[in-house]
């Protein structure tokens, strides 16, 4: 079937069957899908002009080698005028229907296939995510029209590839046999739908069950640490607007970015990520404009990097700061102070972990577009929350 649109208004899909040849025919099938309104009244087909399946019945394939069945099939066209379920007569009977290239169904035994375009180990897992986002994935309200092309578990599948493989648009069109608008119209709905019902779960953790989880070691040598912290940039595409140019500048990357904290429990489990900012704020900033000094407890500790030199605003909580030690103009450090520098060093490459296994999502190593540049809150944390549902990369005896 050719790729082209479907003719009949209102549809998106691609694909389907061109218009027949004969005229009386095809004048049926230009009257069924009502393209002649008063605003285009002088409408004709081309030769790439299709009709989808999803206007035919399985009772409209037939033979045409009788004049008489095809005379029956052209008057009940006639008589079935609605757009939405129009049932004109094929001029061929050898067409037959085409299934999209990628569907989540050919990866049911397919783990290798499921993790390379999702991330995710298996077809359980996928599973088990999609059933994490509860009865309201089959009741969406969709940003343009609702998609009756694509099943549920399709357009969730769409949505993990997008953000796995950074597929453009129009790939994902051709993959999945629908428009680039249905693409769009799915891709921006499922990504805020994930996001606010993501974010309704508290996923942060008690702190007793960090501390049950937390790695032999860290937990001997850090008891009180309740959360490893660290900024990571995504690369976006260089905005028009000089001030967007300003802000999102990053003098560390030397481009545009968009920057955000993330944090992890010592035992693996991401339990903080931030709304995302422009390239060129600073981690404090950051780190103030948050609110872990409201959520952590009194006597709680945080990893961080030596450029959060944050203790002053989470002080008033009592709340410390493990960082490695400022060379402050000296030319040597202490044995003591290079011992607990290579502790910390240790111990907080955990949360670099985490980061490289967000990034194993191609969309946040990449350039953002303007449309995914404004989703960019909604997207870093849907990628951070995927990784909640993966193997967890820190050893037991970290």
């Amino acid at each position: 079937m050719p790729s082209t649109c479907c003719s009949v208004p209102r549809c998106s899909n691609c694909g389907g069957y061109v218009f027949p040849k004969d005229e009386k025919l095809k004048k049926k099938w230009i009257k069924a899908i009502r393209r002649n309104s008063d605003k285009n009244k002088y409408w004709k087909p081309s030769k790439s002009s299709v009709v989808c399946r999803f206007h035919f019945k399985p009772t409209d394939f037939i033979s045409e080698t009788s004049r008489e069945k095809i005379e029956d099939s052209e008057s009940n066209l006639q008589n079935n005028q609605t757009a939405t379920s129009q049932n004109p007569v094929t001029d061929s009977d050898s067409q037959t229907q085409t299934w999209p290239a990628l569907c989540v169904e050919k990866f049911e035994d397919d783990p290798a296939g499921m993790k390379f375009y999702t991330g995710l180990q298996s077809h359980y897992d996928f599973t088990f995510v999609l059933a994490s986002l509860g009865e309201a994935a089959y009741k969406l309200y969709y940003i343009y029209f609702r998609s009756e092309r694509l099943s549920v578990e399709n357009q969730f599948f769409l949505t993990l590839v997008k953000l796995r493989q950074h597929k453009t648009n129009f790939e994902l069109s051709r993959l999945f046999n629908i428009s680039e608008t249905a693409v769009i119209n799915i891709w921006i709905t499922w990504i805020n739908f994930m996001f606010h019902q993501w974010k309704e779960i508290n996923i942060w953790p008690e702190r007793d069950l960090v501390r049950f989880f937390s790695p032999y070691n860290f937990r001997r040598q850090f008891p009180t640490t309740r959360i490893i912290i660290d900024g990571t940039e995504c690369p976006i595409r260089k905005p028009r607007s000089p001030i967007a140019q300003q802000s999102t500048f990053s003098t560390y990357k030397n481009r545009n970015t968009i920057k955000i904290l993330v944090g992890a429990t010592p035992g693996g489990l991401v339990s903080y990520v931030s709304p995302s900012y422009g390239g060129s704020s600073s981690d404090r900033q950051i780190c103030e404009s948050s609110r872990l000094m409201t959520i952590c407890d009194h006597g709680d500790s945080i990893m961080a990097d030596k450029g959060f030199n944050v203790q002053d605003l989470f002080a008033p909580y009592d709340v410390s700061i493990n960082i490695p030690t400022f060379f402050r103009k000296k030319n040597r450090m202490t044995c003591k102070s290079v011992m607990k520098d290579r502790k910390i060093s240790s111990k907080r490459v955990h949360i670099e972990r985490i980061k490289w296994l967000a990034k194993t999502f191609k969309i946040l190593k990449e350039p953002l577009n303007i449309v995914e540049t404004k989703l960019a809150t909604d997207i870093t944390f849907v990628c951070f929350m995927l990784c909640n549902f993966k193997n967890c990369i820190i050893p037991g005896n970290a």
